[in-house]
């Protein structure tokens, strides 16, 4: 689905905010040259469901939308570790506790119940804005949600984390693959690493008991409490994002 004409050209100055002076669509810098060939490159091939392009003349400041997908929802890095290793279930209840094989046999059962279900983000439209330094592509773009979503990636101030705009960033990397990146976390959370750190300790411990030292070191979970919930009662999480879909969202 393509959107960009409901995008680009969205109102506002270019002037951008503070009394700082931004690049605009007439007056281009080499970063600036770039990005003009990514808005070119966006507007003849956009991902499916995502659109963006300038707000106004400013050429570093953008705006982005983003639909929504249907499923299919999933931890794919979890499922194909499940199918791929046959866990000797009695070494591993040595190695995590009764209490953390008890959870890690819940949640197996809940991630193969929702393999194929849809996603709580399913027809809502997110509002994105996007900054880019002044030296791209060699530091990433900033993005930040504009919509209010439930998602463990997504603080309550809009502040996205995903690795493409953090370490894994490389400047042959593009604001397409920005987007899709992004799009992808509405059927692939990450509170992976949060997971991995509860049950690395080879400690007893709980899914549904986490100390709090270990769940503030969390990477991609932004929010810890929604990450929690995720792996605890997936269905109960995801009426929680549902509703919060159809009242920001729709």
């Amino acid at each position: 689905m393509s959107m960009n004409s409901s995008v680009s050209g969205v109102g506002g100055s270019g002037s951008g905010g503070g009394g700082r002076c931004w690049p605009s669509t007439t007056s281009v810098s080499a970063s600036g040259k770039r990005i003009q060939k990514e808005m070119m490159e966006l507007n003849a091939d956009p991902p499916d469901d995502c659109s963006a392009g300038p707000k106004g003349d400013n050429l570093y400041h953008w705006v982005s939308t983003l639909i929504g997908p249907s499923g299919p929802s999933f931890f794919f890095g979890l499922v194909a570790l499940i199918c791929m290793v046959n866990f000797d279930l009695g070494s591993l209840s040595v190695s995590i506790g009764f209490n953390g094989l008890f959870a890690f046999q819940r949640l197996r059962k809940s991630l193969f119940m929702s393999k194929f279900a849809g996603t709580p983000y399913e027809g809502g439209i997110f509002f994105l804005d996007i900054t880019f330094p002044s030296d791209y592509p060699f530091k990433p773009p900033k993005v930040v949600f504009k919509t209010r979503i439930y998602h463990c990636n997504v603080d309550s101030a809009g502040n996205l984390s995903v690795d493409i705009l953090k370490d894994s960033w490389s400047p042959a990397l593009t604001i397409s693959n920005v987007l899709l990146a992004i799009r992808s976390i509405f059927t692939k959370p990450d509170p992976w690493m949060w997971f991995l750190l509860v049950c690395s300790s080879f400690q007893p411990c709980s899914l549904f008991l986490v100390e709090e030292e270990k769940v503030k070191h969390s990477y991609n979970a932004l929010v810890p409490g929604i990450a929690h919930f995720y792996l605890a009662d997936r269905s109960k999480h995801d009426e929680v994002a549902t509703e919060w879909t159809l009242r920001f969202a729709r």
